[in-house]
């Protein structure tokens, strides 16, 4: 391990700088680590809440002043502590880790569910000028879940290109998944590379649109990760590590582990489960 990953993997205390509520269930947090401030878009760090536990986290943007931002669900004991604490509180970081997008130019399609967008939101800031009338295809299960709407359409018209909304039950956009709308776009257009990051299922979808269609595929995967550097094994797929070789895997890694991939996972005790 280089001196690097291992600076990277020391925990550092800091302090939330700021807590935004973007929905009932998520929250954008705020605060400074030089370290994660030179992460690239698709690498994760790991966010430490005192006394409860530690937890993987995509990077939803990091700045030059050392400022790093995540979103969190509450989905858990450990995110619903971190989502109780306030402006001022001590949390722990690691990181980043992991590999992150390739940053192309060309025409991109960018396909982000839930809180998978967070990283794609990191990414299409960094690309959006290079790209030729970037797509980005925004799903939720709610207009409540649909996060960062209007400031992802700001990045993406102003680069020419456009946004499109789905949700499961209507109240926002089109009515359906978002894996809908990406085969109409990959039938009608030609991109150079297809950008995802959401459920499993979803990625596994737009995975089999990206052979269809013929067109490049980096996809993040979300999988249990609680060491972060590939020795616990409760990140596994197939025969990668997601932690140590993704989260960011292309469409050929993907394909060889095909059986796996968008169909099990490995729950807390390590045994594979269906998704």
């Amino acid at each position: 391990m280089s001196a690097y990953h291992i600076e990277a993997n020391k925990i550092r205390t800091t302090r939330i700088l700021n807590a935004k509520t973007e929905s009932p269930t998520v929250k954008t947090f705020t605060f400074k680590d030089e370290m994660c401030a030179k992460a690239k878009p698709g690498q994760f760090l790991m966010l430490w809440v005192p006394g409860v536990d530690e937890i993987p986290l995509g990077i939803l943007d990091a700045d030059e002043d050392g400022a790093v931002s995540v979103v969190v669900k509450n989905v858990g004991e450990a995110s619903g502590a971190l989502h109780r604490k306030k402006n001022g509180d001590i949390i722990g970081v690691r990181g980043p880790f992991g590999n992150g997008f390739t940053e192309r130019k060309g025409k991109m399609l960018m396909v982000g569910g839930g809180t998978g967008v967070a990283p794609l939101f990191f990414l299409a800031r960094r690309l959006a000028s290079d790209s030729l009338k970037p797509f980005f295809v925004l799903g939720a299960k709610t207009k409540d879940e649909l996060l960062y709407l209007n400031e992802l359409k700001e990045v993406v018209v102003k680069a020419g290109g456009e946004l499109i909304s789905t949700t499961e039950d209507g109240s926002c956009g089109a009515k359906g998944l978002c894996t809908e709308p990406v085969e109409r776009l990959l039938a009608e257009e030609e991109f150079d590379v297809i950008y995802a990051c959401g459920p499993e299922p979803m990625i596994r979808k737009v995975f089999d649109l990206s052979r269809k269609y013929r067109v490049a595929l980096e996809a993040s995967l979300e999988r249990i990760m609680r060491c972060a550097v590939g020795l616990c094994g409760s990140c596994v797929v197939g025969k990668y590590r997601v932690c140590r070789d993704g989260p960011v895997f292309t469409s050929r890694q993907l394909d060889e582990v095909r059986e796996e991939f968008g169909f099990s996972k490995r729950d807390f005790d390590g045994r594979k489960i269906p998704l």
